[in-house]
């Protein structure tokens, strides 16, 4: 699939779903998500990972099937990243939702709206997959992703008070949902008992 490019400024934005990573953008993909750890953004660990740990997890997850790693670059550089993921095949009742997860801009590389478009551009896949319902969820302490979710017309239906530990504390979670376009004839409500 073509990226999506865009310039910002003098810059060039584009993100893209990869398949394969090359062993540069291997590295570049570890130091951008070390990078978001460090800062305290957006991927699950709190503490900085060796690379060997990071390639072992991304080279695991262009092998699920139901993954899409999508990669943010700028300038042409791996600077973040984002993961859908749908449900098995076995959970028919849900097959028409996903989870957006670990969706992240390294913080050398903010400000130029690439975290905007890598969100709307898995939101544009998805959707053209028949996935007519995104989900995520993120910690309270994240007020730049939660900004943005909240921007792109996320709907936080729920917070669980001791979502996760951070740097000894317990930290707070919110979850969101996003209705994509209505499906095959019928409204959206239709999908959460509306119609």
């Amino acid at each position: 699939m073509s990226p999506t490019i865009q310039r910002g400024g003098q810059h060039k934005l584009a993100v893209e779903i990869v398949t394969e990573l090359s062993a540069h953008d291997l590295d570049e993909l570890c130091e951008a998500t070390n990078a978001a750890i460090i800062e305290g953004g957006g991927f699950g660990w709190v503490q900085s990972q060796d690379r060997a740990a990071l390639a072992r997890h991304f080279k695991g997850v262009l092998l699920v099937p139901d993954r899409t790693l999508f990669v943010a670059r700028l300038d042409g550089t791996v600077v973040g990243s984002a993961q859908l993921v749908r449900p098995p095949r076995n959970n028919e009742a849900q097959a028409f939702a996903a989870q957006l997860t670990h969706a992240y801009i390294a913080p050398y590389a903010r400000g130029h709206g690439l975290a905007r478009q890598l969100v709307e551009r898995v939101e544009e896949y998805a959707a053209g997959t028949g996935i007519r319902v995104l989900n995520l969820d993120v910690r309270e302490t994240q007020s730049s992703a939660i900004a943005l979710f909240e921007g792109l017309g996320y709907t936080r239906w729920g917070t669980h008070p001791a979502y996760a530990r951070v740097e000894s504390r317990t930290v707070a979670g919110h979850f969101y949902h996003k209705l994509l376009e209505p499906g095959r004839g019928r409204s959206t409500e239709s999908l959460i008992g509306g119609g």
